[in-house]
């Protein structure tokens, strides 16, 4: 063998051998992050996207590393390319977070609300304080049984200047929230700000912690149900904006 010929021999080697390399540290990641080898992608054909809000809602301020949490900086670009995006016909937004900053959640909520494709949101595990305005902002809005969702008073961390522009500037907040929510679901705003300032349900704190089943009966989330419920819903949405697209 000539040495051009051994060459290109030992290249195809290294090449192959750095390939496994590659292939190998990338089941050793997904094993590390996910504990499995093999994570099912939503199919490329798929027409819906699926957005998931985790943890803590960082807003203007950089939460602990050791905090899981959801930007509003990564989400927000998102939710413009989907709406951009004609390949991506709906939106499922699944839900398990603890609140977070109240206007990165109120960005998140109206951005959702405004979209003009079909979504629908799902609260599993939690749905918590600004998250509350995120899955009311989907066209449905479901919630698994287990799951809750604690409605309290907008509050204030770190330094506060005890003023009475303070309290008007919180109390306006408020309303926003409160505006939101009752503008985005079923339930009444009297009912909402009783849920908010009710005590004795919460340990240290203001508020009422909602479970699944009654969070549908007072009109705060639509149904009762899983992510089955949930895909099946949003695909009866796209087949109806379908048959409306034919009709025109």
């Amino acid at each position: 063998m000539t040495n051009r010929g051994q060459y290109i021999q030992g290249n195809e080697q290294n090449e192959g051998e750095e390939k496994q390399e590659g292939k190998e540290s990338s089941i050793v990641e997904k094993i590390q992050q996910l504990g499995q080898t093999n994570v099912p992608q939503m199919g490329q054909d798929s027409k819906i996207h699926c957005l998931t809000i985790v943890g803590q809602i960082e807003g203007h301020i950089q939460l602990p590393p050791q905090n899981k949490t959801t930007k509003y900086e990564h989400v927000i670009p998102q939710i413009v390319a989907i709406e951009q995006n004609p390949k991506i016909e709906g939106l499922l937004v699944i839900l398990n977070t603890v609140g977070g900053d109240v206007e990165a959640g109120l960005a998140i909520a109206e951005m959702l609300a405004s979209i003009s494709k079909p979504t629908v949101s799902i609260v599993l595990g939690g749905g918590h304080s600004i998250g509350v305005p995120i899955a009311v902002s989907c066209d449905h809005s479901f919630i698994v049984e287990t799951a809750t969702m604690t409605i309290h008073p907008v509050r204030l961390t770190g330094l506060v200047i005890g003023v009475p522009q303070t309290f008007e500037y919180l109390d306006k907040m408020q309303d926003r929230v409160v505006n939101f929510v009752t503008g985005h679901s079923n339930i009444t705003e009297e009912k909402f700000k009783e849920l908010m300032f009710s005590k004795g349900n919460l340990t240290r704190d203001i508020g009422t912690n909602v479970v699944g089943k009654d969070a549908v009966e007072y009109g705060l989330i639509d149904e009762v149900g899983g992510v089955g419920q949930a895909i099946q819903k949003l695909n009866s949405m796209l087949e109806k904006n379908q048959a409306k697209r034919v009709l025109q």
